[in-house]
């Protein structure tokens, strides 16, 4: 028979903590109550008792001088403020994990956010968490109860949620859970709170069982993180749980056997099972090695290599392997500010960590994923620098006197004038961009890093512009960007070569200024006019012809063709009209009425709409004849002829019209 033992087994940090407190206060003399029973273990707690710990249920059940021990499993807020008020001697070894959700159950209310649990709601941890709520909240134990809560509870799926779990719930129904909330809900914060230590269990568990034919777990039969782990090795092969080393199975030659504890199971009686276990297989298992060495302190500074094991949106939750808990704040895990964990890692991870500080009494380790980066950048950035290697990073910050290049985890300081290809160009354009640089200087004393982008940029600019020159012809179109303006035109980038185009080239209209059309920064399409190969120089045309105002004249106007027309401008001689944009014609003085005038402003101002007849186009000299008599005259004619086309009066003489006169009059008079 093989007997194969999982590695994390026994006390979790949280309940060594409670126990470990309860034995203290007995070493110092002192008589202790626990709030229920401090342990799921009838060996612990029937050891306690005979030295005189008292069980009770409330605060007030407490007997006179004796102090008050809260599990680690932790209390209602209600509660711990009933032995404040009583004045209790109490000390709260609550595990730390299991206060941190306290904090988000609180959190949550006062955010306005519902407050979602997944756990056992009888369990005393969850009544626990519950009774920090201080909002709308609820608890679920399954993927398919929080199906049937959304359904019951639509509108849930609209408001602010904060997900978080028991500390000993099943990892893998976990992960359904909240796969589930993340389809159905969209404005949902989830936080991993599983124990690490109780998620490497269970894996372990899950992992030893799938390899063996069966499966020992040592623990409390009262102890929730036992049962899980028995259900756990169920569904891979038979599991036994027991309480005692007299209690195990008689196991066939042959067979592979898996050990494995809870959380609430002392060392003592897993190395009397593994005792008992040699005994019948001959096989010595070294467990108190194994204890021991997952018990090892951790020193700052010292590296260690982990496994994520879960994610909030502020820290990152890491097994190193050893009792205490590991924890990445979102600043250790990437130099880039803005970067979410998420993003970052995922559940599963490997990666090598620095210790950045320890907590004994809380039982945690901070940890730095970006330090371990940086470490390992230093060389490869130096051997970039020797080999003058073009390297590539986002800008993540632009700071006094230039920008902030994330290459992997390492900090680049770009200064202004090596950030951009020419000097007053605006660094905050380079946020968020990718760029390739060069190192330039390395200083790993002062922790300093400088890089240039602009030596990248020249070279590749002159690489573009030899191209370029290879392969332009007279016009060929491009595609630019503006990149400056100036009073005789416009320089625009086609790609490592600037050509520019002359303000007459701009537009068929006159105007003033390059601004009237462009801005720095266009995108335009171009064509080239003439080329300067020998000093490098290219005229750019952005006028197209389909665009020509006088093709369209010709092509829409046609001499004879009558129009509105603005007047725009007065002469002695007459005033000028524009006909369409680009376009302007005159109206001479003696076309402006069909009687002499002395001037055109008697009968014209500046801003009118008139309607004129085109009587002469000069394509050549570009002018265009208008008249307005023309359409007087044509008028006039017109109305004469209508005049003489009509019909006589009928004239109808009467002897009764004097009396119809007076008639009339008469009424009138009326």
């Amino acid at each position: 028979m093989r007997v194969e033992v999982a590695q994390t087994a026994g006390f979790c940090f949280g309940v060594d903590r409670a126990v470990s407190t309860v034995y203290r206060l007995l070493e110092e003399g002192k008589k202790a109550a626990t709030l229920g029973p401090i342990i799921h273990n009838p060996q612990v707690t029937g050891d306690l008792a005979a030295r005189g710990v008292r069980v009770v249920s409330r605060p007030e059940e407490t007997p006179p001088g004796y102090t008050l021990v809260i599990r680690s499993h932790g209390v209602p807020r209600e509660v711990e403020e009933k032995a404040r008020s009583l004045g209790l001697s109490y000390v709260d070894a609550t595990c730390p994990f299991v206060k941190k959700i306290h904090n988000l159950a609180e959190r949550a209310g006062e955010q306005g956010q519902v407050f979602l649990l997944a756990g056992d709601k009888n369990h005393p941890e969850v009544q626990g968490i519950v009774g920090h709520c201080k909002g709308e909240n609820f608890v679920i134990k399954s993927s398919e109860e929080l199906v049937e809560l959304l359904k019951n509870h639509p509108e849930l799926e609209k408001k602010p949620l904060a997900f978080a779990a028991q500390t000993t719930f099943h990892a893998g129904e976990w992960e359904k859970c909240a796969e589930t909330l993340k389809k159905l809900c969209t404005n949902a914060a989830v936080f991993a709170t599983i124990c690490n230590a109780t998620a490497r269990r269970q894996k372990e568990a899950k992992t030893l069982a799938q390899r063996c034919d069966r499966m020992v777990v040592v623990g409390g039969r009262d102890s929730s993180n036992t049962a899980k782990l028995r259900e756990i090795c169920a569904e891979y092969c038979e599991a036994y749980l027991i309480e005692r080393a007299d209690e195990l199975p008689v196991f066939s030659a042959g067979l592979s056997v898996g050990i494995t504890a809870g959380a609430s199971t002392p060392a003592s009686i897993i190395k009397e099972v593994l005792a008992t276990m040699a005994e019948v297989t001959n096989n010595e298992q070294n467990f108190e090695e194994m204890l021991e060495e997952s018990l090892k302190k951790l020193n700052t500074d010292e590296k260690v290599h982990g496994v994520v094991v879960g994610i909030s949106p502020t820290e990152v939750y890491v097994d190193v392997g050893r009792k205490q808990a590991g924890f990445i704040p979102a600043g250790e895990l990437s130099n880039d500010p803005n970067v979410k964990p998420e993003d970052v890692v995922k559940i599963g991870d490997e990666m090598d960590l620095l210790i950045m500080k320890t907590n004994d009494q809380e039982g945690t380790i901070m940890l730095s994923k970006r330090r371990v980066d940086a470490m390992k950048g230093w060389d490869e950035i130096t051997e970039a620098q020797e080999n003058n290697e073009i390297l590539e990073g986002k800008v993540i910050e632009v700071v006094k006197g230039g920008v902030i290049v994330l290459y992997k985890a390492m900090r680049i300081f770009v200064p202004a004038s090596q950030a951009t290809a020419s000097r007053g160009e605006d660094l905050n354009e380079l946020m968020g961009q990718e760029v390739r640089f060069r190192i330039i200087e390395v200083n790993r004393q002062r922790r300093r890093a400088v890089g240039s982008i602009r030596s990248v940029l020249r070279e590749e600019r002159k690489a573009a512009q030899e191209k370029f020159w290879e392969q332009v012809e007279e016009g060929q179109h491009y595609t630019g960007k503006v990149k400056s303006l100036t009073s005789f035109g416009a320089f625009v980038d086609l790609g490592g070569v600037d050509g520019m185009v002359h303000i007459s080239e701009l537009s068929w209209n006159r105007i003033k200024h390059p601004s009237e059309v462009l801005s720095v920064g266009d995108t335009v399409e171009v064509y080239v006019k003439g080329l300067d190969r020998e000093n490098g120089k290219i005229s750019l045309g952005y006028k197209r012809p389909e665009d020509n105002p006088w093709v369209k004249l010709e092509r829409e106007y046609p001499v004879g063709t009558v129009c509105d027309a603005k007047i725009v401008g007065m002469t002695q001689f007459g005033a000028f009209a524009s006909v369409i944009p680009g376009i302007d014609g005159l109206i001479h003085i003696s076309q402006i009425a069909d009687h002499r005038i002395e001037k055109p402003q008697d009968v014209l101002k500046i801003g009118d709409e008139v309607k004129v007849k085109i009587t002469d186009i000069d394509f050549d000299r570009h002018r265009v004849s208008l008249s307005i008599r023309a359409l007087l005259e044509e008028q006039k004619a017109q109305e004469d002829e209508e005049a003489a086309q009509a019909p006589a009066e009928e004239v109808v003489y009467s002897t009764e019209a004097p009396a119809q006169e007076e008639e009339s009059a008469a009424e009138e008079q009326e």
